[in-house]
């Protein structure tokens, strides 16, 4: 064959390239959204479910010796479960939340006159407050510490309150709006989480008060979440 018989170049082998490469780009980035997706949302919550139970064991050990563990307490809220059980941790950080619900460590101790502050994820890490929008005016949250059984009632649902992530009066003493600077008098609780299941600015808000106080004793260990108990006498 002459040079005046060989076929003309088409062209399109540099841009068959390019597509190509493209292409598999694509591909490999869904597949890096999927597995990312799969880890925040399935396997987040393997790992953190893990690490909640071996905080829950050490801290009944270190109960069981008379002294604090690195959780402060356990929350049981009873419209979450009946066998709802979390660790509460030190902060509101990534890494607390990642390992249970979160005290805001400038808020009120349970019980304590002030405002105790939690947090937790609804999805992802565990997803202690997946059921947070199913919370009832007049629901319990009951805080078991070391010491002590507190049994807080909730003033109003799960999503009739929310606010954008940067308002700050939830976290005040008195959480109201309008009490800026106010100082508490009495024991109130503050639970937020996320008002959407994906990422959002906004945060729902719940508030209680204690209504109950029970001393732990070596008969009184442990409340369910109406706060049913048959040792000690409370205080209110």
């Amino acid at each position: 064959m002459t040079a005046a018989h060989l076929p003309a170049p088409t062209g399109r082998g540099p841009w068959r390239r390019i597509v190509t490469a493209f292409g598999l780009a694509m591909i490999l980035a869904g597949l890096g959204v999927l597995v990312w997706f799969a880890w925040q949302y399935f396997g987040t919550n393997i790992v953190s479910k893990r690490q909640q139970a071996e905080i829950k064991q050490t801290l009944k050990i270190d109960w069981g010796k008379g002294i604090d563990s690195d959780a402060i307490g356990l929350l049981r809220v009873k419209r979450f479960g009946d066998d709802f059980e979390a660790p509460i941790v030190k902060g509101v950080d990534d890494g607390a939340l990642a390992r249970g619900v979160g005290w805001d460590t400038n808020s009120a101790k349970p019980g304590q006159i002030g405002n105790f502050v939690i947090a937790g994820h609804r999805v992802t890490h565990g997803e202690p407050f997946a059921k947070f929008p199913k919370l009832k005016r007049g629901d319990k949250v009951v805080v078991e510490t070391r010491t002590a059984i507190y049994t807080y009632k909730l003033r109003n649902s799960g999503t009739s309150i929310t606010v954008d992530f940067t308002t700050s009066w939830p976290l005040w003493d008195v959480p109201d709006p309008d009490a800026r600077g106010e100082v508490q008098t009495r024991p109130v609780l503050t639970m937020l989480t996320c008002s959407e299941l994906f990422h959002t600015r906004n945060r729902s808000v719940v508030l209680g008060d204690l209504v109950k106080t029970v001393k732990k004793t070596k008969d009184n260990t442990k409340t369910d979440a109406d706060s049913k108990t048959t040792a000690p006498t409370p205080t209110d």
